[in-house]
């Protein structure tokens, strides 16, 4: 009889899941948003590469969907500050999150972008909410229309970025404690998964790392362009327990992007979702930035490699939202962040022009001449993403304009050697200096914006050494211009292939994908959706 009974159980709960898909396809109306946001793609891999991929993963987007080939974000943010605008198609000047670390200027001291420390952590001691973030999102929206019976969860290795993906009113943000290798949650968020608690006490990734390895996923001819010597020399990288940093060794590999798709799909097949009366969501976070620490500046075997898992990853999540809900009942939206404008340095003996912009060096320069121009005292206070924050306590004292400080000091740091661009955040702020000023403007929060902005030369590293001495074995990152656009693929049902080859701004994607959704667009979204 209990067998009996639990068998009608299962029977009944299958109907009634099949009934809500059945009245999804019925209106059209989609069960299952998936986001997906990569840092670092560079579609001219996913060119190359194309050929030795399958069908499930970039394939299938970028052929059965409608292909962005570029989406312009206006200027080069980190994932952080572009998952934000993804997510709410407003610049990081309306959204507050202007990259990974925020820096505060009351504090003096930079913070992790989502840092809260009213907010405690599950498998953590890490502080996370998303209080920082001063619109509303996509999940928000999704979240609101389902009216509390639809779920939203995201998925990311870092924590600032997965909150900023599960936004306000997700059931949970999920991210990898890189001090634990648990997965982590906040208690801001009222309904952490019994899948998270599951995974770190049955398969916990510290048991699990010991036996991983990182080495080519398939045959050498698998990547083209390759040079013959590195073909001789397979990599292969481990992560031994008595390795301290082997955590973020892995979190800065392409095995991260496989442990975040397991993840996703458990939550998939654990919660059921895409089955509620209405559009459930699922937003995940990968990376193809160049490892740091490979053993040769040339890095393009594990790059390859690292798009070829990647591409693996993606089909088996694509795989398991068809196989639990069927075709054409999911909406999937991968956009890709611009490339870094930064990267290793080549070998000397290339002969290519390289020099080092140390900000000690420079604010020594910088004070040097204050004090010449106003009087003693310590005018410069910190630096911090590619800012230098002047002292206004002293300012102030001084009964001095802030703005002739800053422009003085603004005229005497590009005079020094390695600078190319110096604006002073009057000139950003007012977009009265020219258009790459003006772009700025679109990256930068006042209320966190260093007083000055520099960006060096191409082919110069920007060491930042004020605080703190930097490591001679460092890896050493120059300069590179770079455009800040990237592509994005949109694949719903009803929607025909297409490609959109000329520029589109990136703040029109959260609408867009609200309007295929059906919800609202989040609040500060002003930009009209894509029609195709």
């Amino acid at each position: 009889m209990n067998l009996m009974k639990s068998y009608r159980n299962v029977l009944a709960a299958a109907c009634i899941a099949a009934a809500a898909v059945s009245a999804s396809a019925a209106d059209g109306r989609p069960q299952l948003a998936v986001g997906i946001v990569v840092d670092g793609l560079d579609p001219q891999y996913i060119d190359l590469l194309a050929p030795y991929m399958g069908e499930g993963g970039f394939n299938r987007l970028s052929r059965r969907g409608v292909a962005v080939a570029n989406a312009d974000y206006g200027t080069n943010l980190d994932l952080t500050a572009t998952a934000a605008m993804l997510m709410t198609g407003a610049d990081p000047v309306t959204t507050a999150v202007t990259g990974s670390t925020i820096y505060d200027p009351e504090a003096m001291r930079a913070l992790p972008a989502m840092h809260d420390a009213a907010a405690v952590g599950n498998f953590t001691d890490q502080t996370f909410s998303p209080r920082t973030l001063a619109v509303s999102t996509l999940t928000d929206e999704c979240r609101i229309a389902g009216g509390g019976v639809t779920r939203a969860y995201a998925v990311a290795a870092d924590p600032s970025v997965a909150v900023t993906l599960a936004g306000h009113s997700a059931n949970a943000a999920l991210w990898l404690n890189q001090r634990t290798g648990n997965w982590a949650t906040s208690t801001y968020y009222k309904d952490p998964p019994t899948t998270l608690t599951r995974r770190n006490r049955v398969s916990p990734l510290a048991v699990r790392l010991d036996t991983m390895q990182w080495a080519p996923v398939a045959p050498a001819e698998s990547y083209p362009g390759l040079p013959e010597h590195l073909t001789h020399y397979k990599f292969r990288y481990v992560f031994p327990r008595g390795n301290d940093h082997r955590y973020a060794l892995f979190a800065a590999s392409p095995l991260v992007n496989t442990e975040v798709t397991d993840m996703a799909i458990d939550l998939i097949g654990d919660l059921r979702l895409g089955q509620s009366d209405g559009v459930d969501m699922v937003n995940v976070a990968y990376s193809l930035r160049p490892y740091d620490y490979t053993r040769s500046s040339d890095n393009r075997y594990e790059l390859m490699d690292s798009y070829l898992r990647l591409d693996r990853d993606i089909a088996r999540l694509i795989n398991t939202v068809e196989s639990t809900l069927g075709s054409g009942n999911a909406v999937y939206y991968l956009a890709a962040t611009p490339a870094a404008p930064v990267a290793r340095r080549d070998p000397e003996e290339w002969g290519v022009p390289y020099g080092e912009f140390s900000t000690k060096k420079a604010r020594s320069l910088l004070n040097i001449c204050l004090m010449g121009a106003f009087g003693n005292g310590e005018w410069v206070s910190a630096f911090h993403g590619n800012q230098f924050y002047l002292n206004h306590k002293l300012i102030k004292d001084r009964g001095l304009d802030a703005k002739t400080v800053r422009a003085e000091a603004a005229a005497l740091l590009a005079r020094m050697s390695g600078v190319d661009r110096v604006y002073t955040i009057d000139q950003i702020l007012t977009g009265r200096s020219d258009v790459h000023a003006d772009a700025l403007r679109r990256g930068i929060h006042p209320e966190s914006a260093g007083d000055l902005y520099l960006e060096v030369d191409p082919g110069w590293e920007l060491v930042d050494d004020m605080v703190s001495p930097v490591s001679p074995e460092r890896t050493r990152y120059v300069r590179r211009y770079s455009p800040a656009t990237a592509p994005v693929y949109i694949l719903a049902p009803g929607v025909a292939p297409h490609t959109v080859a000329a520029t589109v701004d990136a703040r029109r994607i959260a609408p867009t994908v609200a309007r295929l959704l059906r919800i609202r667009r989040p609040n500060a979204a002003a930009l009209p959706a894509l029609v195709f």
